[in-house]
């Protein structure tokens, strides 16, 4: 199908048993990013993505014609991984850390050179966990931020959109979380000889 996001989802809303799914298909992946970002646990993010996608369908009727449909999703994904995050900090269960260098690993073995040499590889691998250490330390509402614009590449209007805040505070809440992070990696790529 060629139809646009909305078009799809209006069809959705007028019970088309083929919209549905390839809606899934063209958002799956980056609904399971953003919320793996955002939680720092691939295997909730699966879930979570999951559950993402059973909201959509069952409030198909809510949708705007109109209203772009990723950042009505967006709002979705983003609205659940903050409610995650609310449910594990009453737990004492902020974020599994395991699961973010899992994450971060098997990004590198889709991404590693097979010309570049195992010391620098392993070297490469040990910067982006520390990477994923210092995002799992940036305070949720930055967080969110950061990874919706760095990440998902989304606009700042989408963004303010998606998280019910104006434009001027999702500039602000990313170029404080930007700063939390350059404070955090300095000091690993000094020790690495990068500026």
């Amino acid at each position: 199908m060629s139809l646009s996001d909305e078009d799809l989802m209006a069809r959705v809303a007028e019970e088309d048993e083929r919209a549905f799914p390839e809606l899934v298909r063209r958002y799956q992946g980056r609904v399971i990013n953003l919320v793996s970002r955002v939680l720092n646990d691939r295997e909730c993010a699966d879930d979570l993505a999951q559950e993402v996608f059973v909201r959509v369908f069952v409030h198909r009727r809510n949708y705007r014609r109109g209203s772009k449909f990723s950042t009505w999703l967006f709002t979705i994904a983003a609205n659940l991984a903050k409610n995650e995050i609310r449910r594990r900090v009453r737990r004492r269960n902020w974020f599994s850390l395991d699961a973010l260098q899992e994450l971060l690993k098997d990004s590198a073995s889709q991404l590693a050179d097979p010309t570049e040499g195992r010391e620098s590889r392993m070297e490469r691998e040990q910067l982006q966990e520390a990477v994923g250490r210092a995002i799992a330390t940036v305070p949720e509402k930055y967080r969110v931020a950061l990874v919706l614009r760095d990440i998902e590449g989304l606009a700042y209007e989408e963004i303010a959109l998606v998280l019910g805040v104006p434009g001027g505070t999702v500039r602000s809440r990313i170029n404080r979380a930007r700063g939390m992070l350059k404070r955090k990696i300095q000091p690993l790529l000094r020790q690495e000889g990068l500026p």
